[in-house]
């Protein structure tokens, strides 16, 4: 494997020559240094000491180079009847404290929970010990005012408002599910993992900006779920991803790779995921959130009759990649079309019957010897082919609710989305630069008796949903309004 990177043979190379014994004297008389050894010729150092004093060194050397990977922890699965989620750790103040903060493709901003919050949760369901930020506790930390040149220009994006009282720059979210948040900003520094080699890791850190939440609605309240906050993954410049890629330190893209058998987790990292079957679609220019262009779907390899226009993006409608909504939603037209096309494909190896409304089939066999493949095509050439398992609920068992194993790419510097299917329990390999020259490798980077599926039709009952599961994270779906 080629090296990640081109300072880590400069680095090797140094310690060769501290290593040479001989003296060489170049012209006029040389300045003699005297060299001191760190550790004593006769005192025993165990090896993993070397290795901690090796990896601080390295950090330090290597927090100017642009292009690292930042790689982070992945918990949680996007099965509702277990977790509904996925979430990660962040570091955050001086000392650095750890967050546990989910994962939103559909928003942009990280925030946690402020020690001032009177009604957030103070237990979770998840297992987790939340945690809350106090900016006077941390050394680093310093509040966002609304001169400061962020402020003035999320003020022009609708993402900030300022209190003439307070002269705080804050925030106040709604998210498609109801739930909301408001707060204020705070600049502080964020600790992470930067991989830069086949197996080096630089303890980097950085100064974002990033909410402190006081009041928090909706499910965000509800105890069996309650996390320490949201981290978006949005492209608007607030997003951390596009802060550390303004700063230089990671490239303007990311990738996950999520598990669906198990306990879920996976890989989440602040780079672009290399895979040769990766496919890409473009991104509709322009759009606050990942919208692409949904041009058809095929049912069995026959194309449905609808209209593309269905599907076009306009100021209230599109296909939008979100990871934090659970269902995957079609307009009544498609809806209907995909429902009648399957049901036709089906009907003489199933009983098909509505339970409240919701097209359900009793099955006495395995659904992938009985039900089509779906394909979903993208602008670009770029379908994803789903299974019979990722479009249909198997109703009381929760295996089937998730599209496991599939690596996503986001590379907002080429304005597209990739994927591929993967073991997402296997390594990835992560590009660290842009033109791809360069590379590391990330680690973790049948019944006898009938069965009753269903498609969904949840409320609103002006929109008809089919529960597909597209992508990642706590669903992480396409949906069209």
């Amino acid at each position: 494997m080629p090296s990640s990177n081109p300072i880590l043979p400069l680095i090797l190379a140094f310690a060769a020559i501290l290593l040479t014994p001989a003296v060489v004297h170049c012209g006029s008389p040389a300045s003699l240094l005297t060299l001191e050894r760190a550790f004593p010729v006769n005192q025993r150092v165990e090896l993993e000491e070397l290795r901690a004093r090796d990896r601080a060194r390295h950090g330090r050397l290597l927090r100017g180079v642009v292009g690292g990977v930042v790689d982070f922890t992945v918990s949680g699965t996007s099965d509702p009847y277990l977790v509904g989620l996925y979430y990660t750790k962040v570091k955050l103040g001086s000392p650095p404290r750890e967050f546990n903060v989910q994962i939103d493709t559909g928003s942009d901003i990280l925030w946690v929970t402020c020690n001032s919050c009177s009604d957030c949760p103070r237990t979770s369901g998840l297992g987790i010990e939340l945690s809350f930020f106090d900016a006077s506790s941390s050394s680093t930390a310093s509040l966002v005012s609304c001169s400061h040149p962020i402020c003035t220009s999320l003020v022009q994006t609708t993402a900030a408002e300022c209190s003439t009282e307070s002269n705080l720059c804050s925030y106040s979210f709604q998210y498609g599910d109801g739930s909301g948040t408001t707060g204020y900003y705070v600049s502080d520094m964020l600790y992470f993992d930067t991989v830069v080699g086949d197996s080096l890791i630089a303890n980097s850190s950085a100064s974002i900006v990033f909410g402190c939440s006081t009041d928090q609605s909706g499910d965000l309240t509800k105890v069996d779920k309650a996390i320490d906050g949201i981290f978006g993954f949005g492209q608007q410049e607030l997003s951390v991803v596009s802060q550390l890629s303004s700063l230089g330190i990671t490239p303007k893209v990311f990738s996950h790779c999520l598990k669906g058998e198990g306990n879920g987790g996976g890989i989440l990292v602040l780079g672009e995921i290399l895979e040769p079957n990766i496919i890409y679609s473009p991104l509709v220019p322009s759009q606050s959130h990942y919208n692409l262009n949904l041009q058809s779907i095929a049912v069995n390899g026959q194309l449905l009759p609808i209209d593309p226009a269905v599907f076009a993006t306009s100021n209230n409608q599109g296909t939008i990649v979100d990871s934090g909504t659970t269902l995957t939603y079609l307009v009544e037209t498609a809806y209907d079309n995909f429902v009648s096309s399957v049901t036709a494909t089906v009907s003489s190896s199933t009983t098909p019957f509505l339970s409240k409304g919701n097209q359900c089939y009793l099955v006495s066999s395995s659904i992938d010897e009985i039900f089509p493949p779906v394909s979903l095509n993208f602008a670009g050439g770029a379908s994803m082919v789903l299974k019979p398992g990722e479009y249909l609920m198997h109703l009381g068992i929760a295996d089937d609710l998730v599209l496991k194993d599939k690596i996503f790419v986001y590379d907002l510097a080429h304005q597209r989305i990739g994927w591929a299917n993967y073991d997402c329990s296997l390594s990835v390999n992560v590009s660290v630069t842009s033109s791809k020259d360069e590379f590391i490798n990330a680690g973790q980077l049948s019944t006898s008796s009938s069965s009753q599926y269903m498609l969904f039709e949840p409320i609103p009952r002006s929109i008809k949903a089919l529960l597909i599961h597209i992508l990642v994270f706590s669903g992480f779906l396409f949906f069209v309004t």
